[in-house]
């Protein structure tokens, strides 16, 4: 009987002790440093992102890469419709001026040896959204010439005229005509390079401006990545499309055109005053 007795005791203290070992332990959410009971919060939701950061904490969502091409018409996206008063397909009516120009101007871009290149009137020109359009210009006689908007010709230049380089006007008729009576259309381009992004003098990780150059069809909007989601950039009359506080500067930009396609780029370095080319490109309509 006392060795029953004492059996039964050694049992019930060792029951004791490992109980209490047990209770002492922490369970594997309070290891993890979570609740079970209350979802985790990052201690980084309440912190504004850091302007100078171009990389950001992984997202439920990964991002898009420079595979990725996504065509979405203005009607399913609920915007406002992507092209401005140059709509694929209408004709307008105006005059062909000539002008001395080295396809510098309001548009930004650099000089170039292509006389093929013209003035746009402010009302078409439209805040630059007509910046690196591709038109074809008809005169009464037949002739035509296919130029690129490069920069905005002001007043006196009526609704419907494009001021043209010299050698372009020379397709069309003599100069001492003046002017003549036109017609001209968007058109997209059989052959062009790729797209280029090109960021402003002055721009770093904390200002940029960007600028798309070489594009097929002419740029609707522009935006940046920055942390889980996109931003759209604003457009400047001077054909940049600025960051003023930094975000995204350096980071994946997508650029969309007025038929709805759109191109995400994988991040370039913020490189001012220079041109870097993608391998990206607008298709033909």
């Amino acid at each position: 009987m006392l060795g029953s007795l004492v059996a039964v005791l050694v049992v019930a203290a060792t029951v004791v002790v490992l109980v209490a070992a047990r209770a002492d332990r922490p369970t594997p959410a309070a290891a993890a440093g979570r609740s079970d009971a209350t979802p985790a919060i990052a201690t980084t939701s309440s912190a504004p992102p850091a302007p100078r950061t171009t990389t950001s904490a992984p997202s439920s969502t990964p991002p898009p890469t420079s595979t990725t091409t996504a065509t979405t018409s203005a009607a399913a996206s609920g915007d406002a419709p992507l092209a401005g008063r140059i709509k694929p397909g209408v004709p307008h009516s105006g005059v062909a001026t000539f002008y001395d120009t080295d396809g510098t101007g309001a548009c930004g871009y650099d000089a170039s040896a292509d006389p093929l290149n013209a003035a746009m009137n402010v009302a078409d020109f439209e805040g630059s959204l007509a910046c690196g359009a591709y038109i074809r210009v008809q005169a009464a006689n037949g002739a035509n010439v296919t130029v690129r908007i490069t920069n905005l010709c002001p007043a006196p230049c009526r609704v419907g005229q494009v001021d043209l380089n010299p050698k372009a006007f020379d397709r069309l008729g003599a100069r001492n005509l003046g002017e003549l009576p036109v017609t001209w259309k968007l058109v997209d381009p059989p052959s062009v390079p790729d797209i280029s992004l090109h960021y402003k003098d002055g721009s770093s990780q904390y200002w940029c401006g960007i600028q798309v150059i070489g594009h097929r069809n002419p740029v609707a909007r522009l935006e940046v990545r920055v942390g889980g989601s996109w931003k759209r950039l604003q457009r400047t009359d001077y054909n940049y499309f600025l960051s003023e506080n930094g975000a995204g500067c350096g980071g994946s930009v997508a650029v969309t055109d007025i038929y709805g396609e759109r191109l995400v780029i994988d991040p370039l370095p913020v490189k001012p005053g220079v041109s870097q080319p993608t391998s990206r490109q607008f298709a033909r309509h």
